[in-house]
């Protein structure tokens, strides 16, 4: 196991890589004898590498930034919802190499490990360091407590898919693994905190702060798609009236064009006919655009994090009424806060097999095994 140091030298690296010795230093605290006597390992086991000489404006000799070794680990990340998995291949920093996806025929938990085996198979990694799952539920030290969308109740599936393939996994909530890799490789990379915000067939709301996401098991209880935003708004399945699974699903916003035009719209449809500028459409897309912008200003003024992330399959939402999102995120916000920044990750399904892909190369760092001199 890496020592405390080590693991933060290992992440900084990972995450503000390729990085000047100089720069690390700073970031670590170090003094820049320990930096060398704490990198040698890591050089000489190949899990770091120098890189060709740069100028770094600081007095005296070039300096070779160091970075992680390309073929430092592969990965495979696998989002699971009630009838579909997606899956990623990708390198240490979760660049995505390839993609599978599949349908779940029966959620039973063996069932679904077929199916993830199958999708490895498919994606043909090569040497692969360990696989992540991640889902919408709550977990437990890797356990599946609860997982709604797949009927599962204290499932432990990693421990299953460990011995079917032979290799490290990580099972996390999703949107706690979403958190993390937007925290490390996506938009909220260098920030010290931020809130997520998913939107899509449900609502999630992950927090980081000080550099970390803040973990609970309570993560998967869906507590933030119960929040109240539109007091005329419709009801949710619980009974809510507008909360903001309510007001912000694509599923209720699908059945209430569906409702106003008598004709079956999808998501899509809807975003569509919103734009195009129908009347009935355009009402709903308003309202849940302030409802999402109630929902931004909201978690910004409770947690004083000025940035937002929002992610998801639903994330086209803002794309059609960023306007109305934006005035509506003003009118809940002091004219003397700082300034909110909405960062937008457009890839869908793809950022959620990204995070699954995340946390499986977070637990890799953390079981490294390194001489030390």
């Amino acid at each position: 196991m890496l020592t405390d140091s080590e693991a933060a030298l290992a992440e900084a690296v990972l995450i503000h890589g390729p990085i000047s010795r100089s720069a690390l230093t700073r970031r670590l605290g170090l003094s820049a004898a320990s930096l060398t006597r704490l990198t040698k390992p890591f050089l000489d086991y190949g899990i770091l590498i120098e890189l060709d000489d740069v100028v770094d404006g600081s007095v005296g000799r070039p300096t070779k930034p160091l970075d992680m070794a390309p073929d430092a680990g592969r990965f495979i990340g696998v989002k699971l919802t009630g009838d579909r998995l997606y899956a990623v291949a990708t390198d240490i920093r979760a660049a995505v190499l390839a993609r599978a996806e599949k349908r779940l025929e029966d959620p039973d938990p063996l069932a679904v490990v077929d199916a993830i085996a199958e999708a490895v198979d498919e994606l043909q990694v090569s040497g692969l360091t360990g696989l992540g799952v991640s889902l919408g539920g709550s977990i437990r030290d890797g356990m599946v407590e609860r997982a709604a969308f797949l009927g599962w109740t204290d499932v432990d599936i990693a421990s299953v898919l460990a011995q079917r393939l032979g290799v490290a996994v990580t099972v996390e909530n999703d949107l706690i693994a979403l958190a993390e890799a937007e925290r490390w490789f996506g938009l909220g990379r260098g920030m010290a905190g931020f809130s997520v915000i998913t939107i899509g067939a449900g609502v999630g709301y992950a927090l980081i702060v000080h550099g970390a996401v803040v973990r609970s098991r309570e993560a998967g209880l869906g507590l933030g798609g119960h929040i109240p935003l539109a007091a005329n708004g419709p009801l949710c399945h619980l009974g809510h009236r507008g909360c903001a699974e309510a007001m912000l699903t694509s599923g209720s916003i699908a059945t209430q064009v569906t409702t106003a035009l008598q004709r079956q719209v999808t998501y899509r449809e809807a975003l569509d006919l919103a734009r195009a500028g129908d009347p009935a459409a355009a009402a709903v897309i308003d309202a849940a655009a302030d409802a999402l912008g109630r929902f931004i200003a909201l978690a910004a003024n409770l947690t004083m994090q000025h940035s937002v992330v929002l992610a998801g399959e639903g994330v086209e939402l803002y794309s059609v009424a960023a306007d109305r999102v934006s005035a509506a995120i003003a009118a809940d916000r002091d004219p003397l806060a700082d300034p909110l920044e909405v960062h937008v990750d457009t890839s869908g399904f793809l950022a959620w097999a990204r995070g699954a892909a995340a946390v499986a190369i977070q637990a890799a760092i953390s079981r490294l095994e390194i001489a030390r001199v």
